[in-house]
């Protein structure tokens, strides 16, 4: 009323200057606002008042609605129906770009959840981001029902937004095994609050999805129930490709624990059968012919008693540690030591088996004193020093070199034997891979436990060929904190 009143004042101030057929103009320009800001219903009554008006004011007899000439009465006619015609088609205008504006929210909207699932590979954070979305776009609640682990459906509380009863139950679980939608807006049961709609996968579906919207016409028309129909198609694609994730990861731990468990058996088969046999020759010898022998001979074939007994010793050791470190079991007992005492006992370990071997020890006098596990340490040098006595000539060298940063200790064991592969510089340090297995002997877990002990110091190992021949591996330990100052005895 109050636009019909502004458009019959404008061509009241036009009146003396204008046709009658001009200042029509200024009412059907109130039609086409009113029908643009407030619809239908508004603007037909702005269209009728606009005729009345238009009728009382310009058209004579002035003041009264009767009309003198028969002629307008086509032009009222007229004039309503462009009235009527232009707010219908405004209307529809309106109608139009506000569903556009609301397909581009649910893209964005659908293209957002895409995005955030394809991030994620964990099932519950999935259907949270599914179900967070969903009921943010539809205006709704959203309650998940997911299958247990004998295949009976169940509501999933972790994502479920609103109160489920038996009723909802039954819903979802007719939709999960009949693979259609149930509940509102549906053939079955639409009497119901909450609309329930499979998430259907290629191999059957995953699970049912409740929506409740909060007003009961929110999918009475097509548009949004394909659009909510994406949504959820969307969720299932993301659910099953988790899953099928899930599968393929059981899948290669299966092989991989196939892999190792036949390396280990063939491994062991041979690096424990070897040893064995020679202690079993040895001793059988010794208690057959031992009176016959003479005592260099004894003490040969004792000698070699002892050594296998070592190694087989020390390859029990390796697969004890290994297991110990890969379970978590084995804690850290971290104190003060200088590196040099880690050096030399590991080297007094080794001393059978480093024999004539020259050894160049290279560490200089104030390097500071590590926080670390003195044992273990000792045992990542000693099976460097191991692998590198299988794995060079008898005559080759040895060198241990000790620096220090502000920041960590370096400690590098260099040999001058052939060096690793290129290309399988990290890869030795793999369970039970050898980079030479026919020219050695033990079962691949040294450098794959000193690996594992550096890495639980914070520090770092890896291999490099070094340009004249042989192959370094160095290792650091980290200098967290400033060792313990020790105070004189006559302070």
């Amino acid at each position: 009323m109050a636009a019909v009143a502004g458009a019959t004042s404008i061509s009241w101030l036009m009146f003396p200057f204008f046709e009658l057929a001009t200042l029509i103009m200024t009412y059907l320009l109130a039609i086409v606002v009113i029908a643009a800001r407030y619809g239908r219903g508004p603007s037909v009554c702005a269209s009728v008042v606009s005729v009345a008006a238009f009728d009382f004011f310009f058209v004579p007899p002035h003041f009264t609605f009767a009309v003198a000439d028969t002629q307008y009465m086509l032009t009222f006619a007229v004039m309503l129906v462009v009235g009527l015609v232009i707010s219908g088609l405004t209307v529809r205008i309106r109608l139009q770009a506000e569903a556009a504006r609301q397909r581009e929210q649910r893209t964005a909207a659908l293209y957002a959840m895409s995005r955030e699932l394809g991030q994620t590979g964990v099932v519950k954070d999935l259907l949270a981001i599914a179900a967070q979305h969903i009921g943010e776009v539809f205006s709704a609640e959203v309650g998940l029902f997911l299958p247990d682990a004998d295949g009976r459906l169940d509501v999933d509380p972790r994502t479920s937004a609103f109160a489920i009863d038996a009723t909802d139950l039954a819903l979802s679980r007719w939709a999960f095994e009949n693979r259609r939608p149930a509940g509102l807006g549906t053939v079955t049961s639409a009497k119901a609050d909450a609309m329930y709609l499979p998430l259907l996968g290629h191999r059957g579906p995953l699970g049912v999805m409740g929506v409740r919207p909060r007003r009961r016409d929110a999918f009475e028309t097509a548009e949004p129930l394909r659009q909510l129909e994406t949504f959820i198609n969307q969720t299932a694609l993301a659910l099953e490709r988790a899953r099928l994730a899930d599968e393929a990861q059981d899948a290669r731990l299966r092989a991989e624990t196939e892999r190792l468990r036949n390396a280990l058996l063939t491994s062991i088969s041979h690096d424990l059968r070897t040893p064995l046999a020679a202690i079993t020759g040895a001793a059988t010898t010794l208690l057959d012919s031992g009176a016959r022998l003479d005592h260099r001979t004894q003490r040969e074939l004792l000698e070699s008693i002892r050594d296998e007994a070592e190694r087989l010793n020390r390859l029990v050791q390796n697969l004890l540690q290994m297991t110990r470190l890969e379970s978590g079991a084995l804690q850290l007992r971290r104190d003060w030591h200088p590196v040099e005492e880690v050096v030399g006992a590991a080297l007094g370990r080794l001393t059978t088996s480093l024999g004539d071997r020259r050894v160049t020890v290279s560490i200089p006098p104030d390097l500071p004193l590590v926080a670390m596990d003195d044992v273990l340490i000792e045992q990542v040098l000693v099976n460097l020093l191991d692998n590198a006595v299988k794995y060079t000539p008898s005559e080759s060298a040895i060198r241990i070199i000790a620096t220090a940063t502000d920041r960590k200790v370096t400690v590098e064991v260099a040999d001058r034997g052939p060096g690793v592969p290129h290309g399988e510089e990290d890869r030795v340090f793999e369970k039970f891979y050898r980079a030479a297995p026919r020219s050695c002997q033990g079962a691949g877990l040294g450098l794959a436990i000193c690996r594992a002990i550096v890495t639980a110091h914070g520090g770092r190992i890896w291999a490099q060929n070094l340009p004249e021949g042989g192959v370094a591996f160095l290792l650091t330990l980290p200098l967290t904190d400033a060792p313990p100052v020790s105070v004189p005895a006559d302070a």
